[in-house]
């Protein structure tokens, strides 16, 4: 399943995993929501309740779509956050692994604070 991330100066496609979470996700879309940032990570809520999966992960690569349990939200590292060791995406705590986005991540360095977020599943 893919999904469209859009904003005022730009999208991704991102392709989802079939994890219980992703599935609350498709179920929750459309949606739009507020950007954030934190380093080079882009996180925003969604209206998704969901448990720590048994693979969660707080190091991911660039491009993974996220999603963060204690604040409800969509997280998409692009790059170093202000905990990173060196080069990598780290979170701010594990993280569940939804899927990847499937061009370059770093399209996301254009989102500001406070710019509008809309996700939505693409029909193929």
């Amino acid at each position: 399943m893919k999904i469209r991330i859009s904003w005022k100066s730009g999208e991704i496609v991102g392709v989802l995993r079939d994890t219980p979470t992703a599935a609350e996700l498709r179920k929750a879309l459309p949606y739009t929501s507020t950007a954030n940032t934190w380093g080079e990570e882009v996180y925003f809520h969604v209206p998704v309740l969901a448990r720590l999966e048994s693979d969660a992960q707080q190091v991911v690569p660039p491009g993974t779509i996220c999603y963060w349990v204690q604040g409800s939200s969509l997280a998409l590292p692009f790059g170093p956050t202000p905990i990173s060791q060196g080069q990598e995406c780290r979170l701010v705590t594990k993280v569940n692994v939804l899927g990847h986005l499937e061009s370059d991540p770093r399209v996301l360095a254009s989102i500001r604070d406070g710019d509008e977020i809309q996700v939505e599943l693409l029909t193929i």
